[in-house]
């Protein structure tokens, strides 16, 4: 399973997605992501709504598995609903 977080500086969603990002990659053998800092790699809202296919108006932006999951709160849901973090993990 990849994830793909799309984020910026000073973003505190941004930050605990990739906190949770973290704590999976080391909970789980099949978790794998990768940060892309916008900023750093031009990334503007135009290109990721050609991407997602629809406005986008917050950041971080998550993909699993090329599958747009929306945002921290979104991408926090996934994991609860999926079962994604052992139980040892918290």
């Amino acid at each position: 399973m990849l994830t793909v977080i799309f984020g910026r500086p000073g973003c505190p969603f941004c930050v605990r997605a990739k906190e949770l990002a973290e704590q999976l990659s080391e909970a789980r053998d099949d978790f794998g992501f990768r940060y892309i800092d916008i900023h750093e790699e031009g990334i503007t809202k135009a290109d990721m709504e050609k991407t997602i296919g629809k406005p986008v108006e917050t950041v971080p932006q998550i993909f699993i598995d090329h599958t747009h999951i929306g945002g921290f709160t979104e991408f926090d849901q996934h994991v609860r609903d999926n079962e994604l973090m052992p139980a040892t993990q918290s």
